[in-house]
């Protein structure tokens, strides 16, 4: 049985990271998949692919060559950079030099469309039990110096004790905290972390900055971690020994 707890993945979930910016191919992919069992995100542009890599953390991508701003092979470059996650390429360029350049940069399989739904199920299933079998990975745990995130089993702790947050609340720590010193603004988060390309309800991030700094700030009117920079959003101080300096604010 395959679990998703308010959209955070559990041990039991696989997660499916779809890149592809015709919208009729995308659907189709979405809903094999789902009938399959997996969660499913879905990217209509190299840029919105690696956000939702970085803060999804998927465990396979399909991902289109031809997208209009980072094409497939420069992703793949840069997923493969920093993770083994498997990525099957699905295009439209079907030329042996495509195909070749595709698994030499590292990609693990290569389909052409026209393709068969079924068999590209088939491939997800062998490259996701293959990567199953590869073994266990250590623990991804973020330490900074009262704090300790970790992104496997969900748990953060302060100052040495167990700090209790919602699943919307881990995850906006996350993303900040696996991208120290980045400036998120509100729409931003709402829209990475709730999956969401139309983040009607953005205007809640505040609250949830907020009640966050209330569980992890030693002193929450004067923020060590979660800083806001006026105009713009909020960044995550890596250098956390440092408070933060007045041009910043709990606002």
């Amino acid at each position: 049985m395959r679990e998703v707890f308010n959209g955070v993945k559990t041990m039991a979930g696989e997660k499916i990271l779809v890149v592809d910016d015709e919208k009729e191919i995308a659907d189709l992919i979405r809903l094999y998949l789902i009938g399959e069992g997996y969660e499913v995100l879905l990217a209509n542009t190299g840029n919105q692919a690696m956000e939702l890599f970085h803060v999804h953390k998927p465990d396979l991508i399909i991902l289109d060559v031809l997208l209009p701003d980072l094409d497939g092979f420069e992703i793949c470059r840069q997923v493969k950079a920093q993770a083994i996650t498997p990525i099957i390429f699905l295009s439209s360029k079907d030329k042996n030099l495509d195909k070749i350049v595709g698994l030499e940069i590292g990609g693990d399989d290569y389909m052409t469309k026209p393709f068969d739904p079924a068999e590209l199920m088939a491939r997800v299933k062998a490259h996701l039990r293959r990567a199953r079998l590869g073994g266990l990975t250590p623990n991804q745990v973020l330490k900074f110096v009262d704090l300790e995130i970790n992104l496997d089993h969900f748990t953060v702790k302060n100052r040495g004790g167990s700090v209790v947050l919602s699943a919307r609340e881990f995850q906006i720590l996350a993303l900040l905290a696996q991208n120290p010193g980045r400036i998120f603004n509100a729409e931003q988060i709402y829209r990475l972390v709730w999956n969401d390309n139309n983040p009607v309800d953005w205007r809640t991030i505040p609250v949830h900055i907020s009640n966050l700094r209330k569980k992890i700030e030693k002193d929450p009117s004067h923020p060590q971690y979660i800083l806001t920079v006026k105009g713009l959003g909020y960044k995550f101080n890596g250098l956390s020994e440092q408070l933060a300096d007045t041009s910043f604010s709990a606002e």
